[in-house]
Parts: structure tokens; C-alpha cells; sequence
């Protein structure tokens, strides 16, 4: 494809030589359509493209660059031309440099430094420059560090120009690898550079000898005139012309040559002022540098370069001096207020609070800015404590936990919005501290105090006063650890570690620490006052004075805290017990804290009791009068649970943590937490003695327990057998088993919390068995008077007897209902009703013996016959009282004196017990059984 244009041709350059950063004017064709066209331009092969300007197709300005030919082309390169030719050359020359030391007839220019990125000219004064190489050979630089040359060569300096010019240390510094041949050079180079100096005034001298010789010869011809006039006269005359010629000559020149003189003295004091610039720029530029820097926050390098200022003109009487060091301590002042302000900003973390003491304490700022630091800080933490309560009390419960299911945000890990702040941000402290392992482990630990599998939304039924104390004590220990660990860098001196005057400083601190020391004690001692009065404020009220409960008060208290709840703060609390224990902080100061968490035990022991004693009146809801193998329902057991869970529950607070004491240490709480236990215990026999009906109500009542189970379909007497077995359960296991776990617990007064209970289930048991027999053996008393006389039967005449009365077969028949109904219930019961109820049979059958006034032969007989069969049908069950009321009711009896009546009397038992063999087997198959027990 062909191209538009012309490629470009160089034509002409103006000037065609000249020194790198030369000014330069291309002229040709086609050198471009506009600026953007213009894509390369090199001359002498170096690329000056950069400092380019295109001002038509014919023309284009530049700078020449730093080239490495001496001579080449001018090669113009365009989008449309592609690149171009060139009929023309430049001459790159070496620049000429005039030392410092070098003497000139003409004043010399500042050098000009072109600026390739600005397009722009930076003047550099002449004594910037360094001098040209005086041995004009090489330079080498060694590698030999500054800091040994200076301590080799104290108070010198390898540079030549200055008056304390060490020779050693500028050939170590720039020709420690030349070799002798080329120091022979140097040698050389030195005796030429004299002598150029030497032929230098010759030189002046000779450039002005013709004007001497013209002057000269003038003079000769006026005398040649005077001696051919040869008159005294005209000689005279023309003397005195010559002496004014020769005045006016003298004149002429000084007034020629005051202008140079001037010009040279005025060149002279520029040259001396400029080199006091140069020498001082340090103190002149100093107050610019310090804004500079303090701006960009290089607070280091202002106080190096204060120090060194300091050093040099802190004592000087030069008023410039003075002028320029006077505004420099204004900017010094301006600085220590500056810091001192960051330094008491709160929030900041300990590194930037370290950092801002260093640099107060290295600009000597008057005071003690570590100590009002630390005072800052600890007002910042009880502020901080005090708007954590307000910001509580600011919001509503209900109001809050609307925000908190709406938005997500939940105090115990973000902080509460009136407090967030980066640097309040407790989850995010990147600090190295034993805190962050200790709130790892609480929450592991906060977990097994609830059930398990549990998810996070137990947090927002959390409590408020719950949250609250989680939120305090958070933000305790991440604060707390900075202020405790800044007291001890203040006491140690670590805070002037990196200062220039560290010794001193370190025992300033140490002499102003131990001073304060007691003043940093009463800080720390007013932030554990103030957090245990919130924490008592919120969960222990009446624990406070009235002022200070309208400080730290002021909680909602309609319901008390379960003691569920208030095993989770005494959980929160001792993690944040460990942490300040972990900074090492004396513990005489922690020991309200200690108090504090001995406190919350013992009401939590005291609320769970309450609760479970509450728990305990509600288990006769849950009876459903279902009866196992054992005659038991599931009451006992879930009485036995619900205790030992209570228990359970109290496993981590009963415990005691290094450092605690143990909660019954005082007597009060013993004597309390025994008086609940009994209560507790009381409280299961209480609910059976409200079921026991009074013996003037009527018994076959079907209301008598439907108010406690009102679909069962057992009897009045039934439900009373079903609460002997448990009641004998319960004192043969489950009193024992509860007794095991408190003394398991630890608690005190075991035996008499088991003995006051034993006495309690006792009289239950008692007044529930008296009521059984009563419903049961008085009506089978009662029918024995009524059976004995019926049909108007008389004792004195009576026919012989052929058998027992049914009166006494209907007896034993409703004795061994009762049997059924007790082995059907619990036949471990069976032995106790059994025998009082022949106890009673015995005895009633007894005072109707004996009541008889007399008795006819067969009368006697038939008694004998009837007592003696009821006795035998239930000789297991006999007991004394029994036996005795059978042996006085036949010793009432006539004796048998016949050997017939004895036989008669045998025949017919046994034939009794053959008749009733099948009715009597419940009491063989009970003796047996207890035989073979």
C-alpha cells in the first residue's frame, strides 16, 4: 500500500553543533501534518522526541540530548511519512567547565540544567557544582563505609574545596583501586594545574604590555621634541603637560578599572554569600522542611533534624542564625501541641500511644505527657463503661430486640451502635494478648452451660441485663490490657527505648512511676468499682446503697433472673476474671471482682433451689397413676431428676475457680441453702398430705382425687397403695440417692436435710397407711358383731356345731380382697396391710369374747372352733398384738375338758380348711414366698 506523504527530509539545522541540551531549530519537508503525526526524532542517534515541538511541516524545535556519538543525523520519523532522511549533520560538543577554583576574566553564567519530563530550565548556582577532578584520572569510588572513614579521619572531610581537606581520605574514597602508574599521572596533572595558575597573572600581564609600549613611546617622542626645542622654558612647560597628561592618565584608569573592581568585590561577596547559602542551607531550609514533613507525618525526620539544629545553633549569636533557629522552635512548639493532642485523642491503640510519647519525650515537650496519657485513658474507659449502662437504658428492651431480629445486629459480638467505633470493635483486635485465647474458650465453655445442639437464637431471648454484662465485660478486657500494659512500659522506662537519651529518660520514668504508683492504683481500683457496681446494678440490686443504686441502677426488675441465666454471667464474669489475672495485675485489686462472683454464686444457688422447689409443686400435674412391676409410677423418678439436674445445673458455680473461695464459707448461706433443701424435699410430701382425705369425708367419694388425675379409673384406696409404694421408694432409694448427690455437690448439712426429710416421708407414709386401714379393715370389723348375733344367736344356747358361721368366711373373704388388691398394687405392701388388718380383725374379735358373760358347752366350742380357724387361715401375718388379742379372746372361753369335743373340734377345721382350701391358697402361696425370703 502506498503512503499519502512524502517521507520527512532534514534540509537545514540551526545552530549545527553545540553541548548536550542544546536548543535546536529543524527545518526540511514533510515533517508532519500536526503533533500527533510526530512519532520519532533522534539526533546522534539519541531520541529527543520528549522535547519536541512541531510548529509546521517545515519546522520543528527541540532540545539536543545526552548523545554518545559525537556527530550523526537528524532522523524524523511521522505516521504519514514513515521515516525520513537527512542532507544535513550535528556536532555534539563536550562542554567546557569552569571550577570553582579557576580563574576567569568574565563573570561565568549559571549553568543551566534542562529538565527533560517539565520542558523547563532548573538553574543550579555555580558552587552547587562540584569542582572539575583535580588529579585528572579516573574516579573509582571504594566501597569503604562512610562511618569508618569518619572515625578514621575525625573532623575531616574529603571534599577539597573545604578547609579541613583530608588528602588520605579523598584517595581512599575515590582511588582506593588506582594503580601507581596513574597516581604517577596525577602527579603530573597537579604540577600542570600549578603552573597554568602561575602563567595565569603572567598572562594578564602580557595581554596589557602594548598599551605599556604605546604609552611608552609616546613619552619618548614628547621628550625627543623637548631637547631639540632646547629651551629651558618649553622644557619646563612641557613637563608640567606631561605630568598632567600622566595625571589624567591615572585618573582615566581608575576610573576604567573601578567599574571591573567593583563588579570583582561585588562578585566576591555574591560568591561568599552564596557559599554561607550553601553551607547553612540546612538551618534556612529547616522550617519549610518540618511543615513538610509533619504534614506528611515523617515525625522522625523533624526531630533528627531539630536535634541536629539544636546542636549546631541552639547557642549561636549570629542574628541570622538566631532568626532562622527562633522560627524553627515555633514549628517545634506547634508540633509538641499537635502530638500532644493525638496523644490524648481517644480511641488509639498502645503502639500509636507509645509512639506519640517517644516523640513528645525526644522534643523534651514540659510535663509528663505518659502520665496524662494514662490519665486520659482510664476517663476513657469509664466513660466508656457508663454509656454502655445509658445506651441500654436509651433503648427499650422490646425496641431493641425488634432491631435485633430485623437487622442481624446483636450486641454480645458487634457492640452496641451507640458505641461502635474501629477501634471499639471487639471482635477484631488483632493485639497479641492471653484475651483472645481466654474468649475462645468462653465461648466452649458458655456452651455446655445450655443444652446442646443449640443455635444462635438463644441470643435474642437473651435477657437484657444478660446482654448488658456480656457487652461491659467485653469491653473491659479489650481495654483494660492496653492501659495495664502502658502503666508498666511507663514504670519499666521501655516507653524511651528508642531514644536518643535512653538512660536518662528510663530513670526519669522510673522516679515519676514509683511516685504515682499509688495514684495508678486508685485508677485501676475506681474501673473494677465501677464495673462490679454495673454488674451489681443490673443482677443484684438490693446489694447497693441507695446512691449508689441511682447511679448504677435503674433496671427493669419486674422478674428475677433464672438461675440458668445467671450461671451464664458467672460463666462471662470469671473469663473476665481470668484475662485481667492473665495481665498479671496485683490481685488485691481483682479481689472485688472475687467478691463480686461469690456473690452471683450464692444467689444462683439460692434462685435454682427456688425454682426447683417451684418445679417440684407442679410434678402432682404429671402424675398419670400408671404403675410398673413395682408397684411405681413415674413420680418418684422424675422427682429424683428433676433434683439431680437442678444439681447438675449449679456443677460449674458450687466449683471453685483458683483463686475463689467456696460458697459456704459463710453461715448464713449453709443455714439458707439447707433450709431450701428441706424444702425442696418437704415439698413432694406436701403434695401427698393435700391428697389424704379427712376421715369425715366420705371415702367411696369419686371426687375425692379427680382433681388429680380425673380419666384414671383406679380407686380412692388404690391411688393410696400406689403412694405407699412410692413412698416406700422413696426411702429406701431415691431420699439415699438425692443425699449421695449433695454431698457429691458439696453441700452442707447433708444429715439433716435427710433427716428432716426421712421424718416428713415418714409422717406421710404414716398418715396414708392409717388412712388404707382404716378404709379396709373397719368395714370387716365392723360386720364381725353383727355376723356373730345373727339370727339371734346365743352364746348360752346353742345347738352342737356342724362348721364355721359364714359371718367368719364372709371376713375372710374380704380379707382376701384386701390381699388381692394390695399384691395387685405392690406386694411388697402385702406383709404391712395384712397384719394390721388382722390386727384389728384379732382385736375386735377379742372384746366381743370378752364381752360374753357366759358360755354353754357348745357355745364354747363353736368360739373356739371359729377363733382358732381364723387364726390358723392367718398365722403368717400374725404379729405380738395379734397374737395376744387371739390368746385373750380363747383364754375368755370355757376350757375343753373332753377328749371328744378336742376331736370334734379338730375334725372341723380341718374340714374348714378343706371346704376353703381354694379361697385359702393366697395366704399358703404368701407363705411360701416369704419362707423362701
Amino acid at each position: 500500500m502506498s503512503r499519502a506523504r512524502q517521507p520527512p527530509l532534514v534540509t537545514g539545522i540551526s545552530p549545527n553543533e553545540g553541548i548536550s541540551w542544546t536548543k535546536v531549530t529543524i527545518r526540511g519537508e514533510n515533517l508532519g501534518t500536526g503533533p500527533t503525526d510526530l512519532i520519532g526524532l533522534t539526533i546522534c542517534g539519541h531520541n529527543c522526541l520528549l522535547t519536541a515541538e512541531w510548529m509546521s511541516a517545515s519546522k520543528i524545535v527541540c532540545r539536543v540530548g545526552q548523545a554518545k556519538n559525537d556527530k550523526g543525523d537528524i532522523i524524523v520519523t511521522t505516521k504519514s511519512g514513515g521515516k525520513g532522511t537527512s542532507t544535513v549533520s550535528f556536532k555534539l560538543l563536550k562542554p567546557e567547565k569552569i571550577g570553582i577554583l579557576d580563574q576567569s576574566a568574565v563573570w561565568v553564567d549559571e549553568m543551566n540544567y534542562y529538565d527533560m519530563r517539565t520542558d523547563r530550565n532548573k538553574g543550579i548556582p555555580p558552587l552547587s557544582l562540584r569542582p572539575a577532578n583535580p588529579l585528572g584520572i579516573e574516579i573509582d569510588k571504594g566501597r569503604f563505609p562512610q562511618k569508618d572513614l569518619e572515625s578514621l579521619f575525625p573532623g575531616m572531610s574529603a571534599d577539597f574545596t573545604s578547609e579541613n581537606f583530608s588528602a588520605a581520605w579523598y584517595l581512599i574514597e575515590n582511588h582506593s583501586t588506582t594503580s601507581f602508574d596513574q597516581l604517577k599521572m596525577a602527579v603530573v596533572n597537579l604540577k600542570k594545574q600549578a603552573n597554568k595558575k602561575n602563567e595565569g597573572s603572567l598572562a594578564y600581564v602580557k595581554g596589557g604590555l602594548s598599551t605599556f609600549f604605546e604609552a611608552q613611546d609616546a613619552l619618548s617622542a614628547i621628550h625627543q621634541k623637548l631637547e631639540a626645542d632646547g629651551t629651558e622654558k618649553v622644557e619646563g612647560s612641557m613637563t608640567q603637560k606631561l605630568e598632567n597628561v600622566l595625571n589624567r592618565a591615572s585618573n582615566t584608569a581608575d576610573t576604567l578599572f573601578q567599574e571591573v573592581l567593583g563588579r570583582k568585590d561585588k562578585a566576591d561577596s555574591t560568591r561568599n554569600a552564596l557559599n554561607v547559602l550553601q553551607r547553612f542551607k540546612f538551618l534556612f531550609n529547616l522550617p519549610l522542611n518540618i511543615e513538610r514533613n509533619i504534614q506528611k507525618g515523617d515525625y522522625d525526620v523533624v526531630i533528627n533534624d531539630y536535634e541536629k539544629a539544636k546542636s549546631l545553633f541552639g547557642k549561636t549569636e549570629v542574628q541570622v542564625f538566631k532568626k532562622y533557629y527562633g522560627e524553627v522552635e515555633t514549628r517545634i512548639e506547634a508540633l509538641r501541641e499537635l502530638l500532644l493532642d493525638k496523644l490524648l485523642e481517644t480511641p488509639s491503640t498502645l503502639h500509636d500511644q507509645k509512639r506519640y510519647i517517644r516523640y513528645l519525650s525526644d522534643l523534651h515537650a514540659p510535663g509528663d505527657p505518659a502520665w496524662q496519657c494514662i490519665g486520659a485513658q482510664h476517663q476513657w474507659i469509664l466513660q466508656l463503661m457508663h454509656n454502655c449502662k445509658e445506651s441500654y437504658h436509651a433503648i427499650p428492651f422490646q425496641l431493641m430486640c425488634k432491631i435485633i431480629l430485623t437487622s442481624g445486629f446483636f450486641p454480645l459480638s458487634s457492640g452496641n451502635a451507640l458505641l461502635h467505633s474501629p477501634m471499639l470493635d471487639l471482635d477484631s483486635d488483632v493485639r497479641p494478648s492471653p484475651i483472645g485465647h481466654l474468649s475462645q474458650t468462653a465461648s466452649l465453655k458458655r456452651g455446655s452451660s445450655f443444652q446442646s445442639g443449640r443455635d444462635d437464637a438463644w441470643r435474642y431471648k437473651a435477657p437484657q441485663q444478660v446482654v448488658f454484662v456480656e457487652k461491659l465485660t467485653k469491653l473491659v478486657v479489650s481495654q483494660l490490657p492496653n492501659f495495664w500494659k502502658l502503666w508498666v512500659s511507663y514504670v519499666n522506662g521501655s516507653l524511651f527505648s528508642e531514644t536518643a537519651e535512653k538512660s536518662g529518660q528510663m530513670e526519669r520514668s522510673k522516679k515519676n512511676a514509683r511516685q504515682r504508683q499509688n495514684d495508678f492504683k486508685k485508677m485501676i481500683q475506681e474501673v473494677m468499682h465501677s464495673l462490679v457496681k454495673l454488674i451489681r446494678g443490673a443482677l443484684l440490686p438490693f446489694s447497693l446503697r441507695e446512691g449508689e443504686l441511682r447511679q448504677y441502677g435503674g433496671w427493669d426488675m419486674k422478674s428475677e433472673l433464672s438461675g440458668q441465666w445467671l450461671t451464664h454471667v458467672i460463666q462471662t464474669v470469671r473469663l473476665s476474671s481470668e484475662s485481667l489475672t492473665a495481665l498479671e495485675i496485683p490481685n488485691d485489686m481483682l479481689q472485688i471482682i472475687q467478691d463480686l462472683i461469690l456473690d452471683l454464686r450464692v444467689r444462683c444457688i439460692i434462685l435454682t433451689l427456688q425454682h426447683t422447689a417451684e418445679d417440684i409443686k407442679r410434678l402432682a400435674e404429671k402424675e398419670d397413676w400408671v404403675v410398673d412391676n413395682e408397684g411405681l409410677t413415674s413420680l418418684p423418678s422424675q422427682f429424683e431428676q428433676c433434683i439431680i439436674h437442678s444439681l447438675q445445673s449449679l456443677k460449674t458455680v458450687l466449683d471453685c475457680k483458683p483463686g475463689e473461695a467456696s460458697v459456704f464459707q459463710q453461715q448464713k448461706t449453709q443455714e439458707d441453702v439447707c433450709q431450701l433443701s428441706i424444702g425442696i424435699m418437704q415439698h413432694y410430701t406436701t403434695y401427698f398430705l393435700n391428697c389424704i382425705p379427712s376421715l369425715s369425708v366420705d371415702v367411696s367419694s369419686p371426687d375425692l382425687f379427680g382433681s388429680i388425675h380425673e380419666e384414671s379409673s383406679l380407686s380412692s384406696e388404690q391411688r393410696l397403695l400406689i403412694a405407699l409404694s412410692n413412698c416406700r421408694y422413696l426411702e429406701r432409694h431415691t431420699f439415699l440417692n438425692i443425699a449421695e448427690h449433695f454431698e457429691k455437690h458439696g453441700f452442707q448439712g447433708v444429715d439433716k436435710i435427710t433427716q428432716v426429710s426421712m421424718e416428713s416421708l415418714k409422717e406421710l407414709d404414716q398418715r396414708l397407711f392409717e388412712t388404707y386401714i382404716e378404709f379396709k379393715a373397719d368395714p370387716i370389723v365392723g360386720s364381725l358383731e353383727p355376723g356373730i348375733y345373727a339370727g339371734y344367736f346365743d352364746w348360752k344356747d346353742c345347738l352342737v356345731p356342724t362348721g364355721v358361721r359364714n359371718y367368719l368366711k364372709e371376713a375372710l373373704v374380704n380379707i382376701i380382697a384386701v390381699h388381692a388388691e394390695v399384691f395387685t398394687i405392690s406386694k411388697d405392701l402385702v406383709p404391712r396391710v395384712m397384719s394390721r388388718v388382722v390386727e384389728a380383725v384379732s382385736e375386735e374379735l377379742s372384746r366381743l369374747m370378752q364381752c360374753v358373760s357366759s358360755f354353754s358347752k357348745n357355745g364354747a366350742l363353736q368360739a373356739k372352733l371359729e377363733i382358732c380357724a381364723l387364726r390358723d387361715t392367718v398365722a403368717i401375718y400374725l404379729t405380738p398384738e395379734s397374737k395376744s388379742s387371739f390368746k385373750q379372746a380363747l383364754e375368755a372361753l370355757p376350757q375343753l375338758s373332753s377328749g371328744t369335743d378336742r376331736k370334734l373340734l379338730e375334725e372341723l377345721l380341718n374340714k374348714f380348711k378343706s371346704s376353703m382350701h381354694l379361697q385359702l391358697t393366697c395366704f399358703q402361696a404368701a407363705s411360701s414366698a416369704m419362707m423362701k425370703t
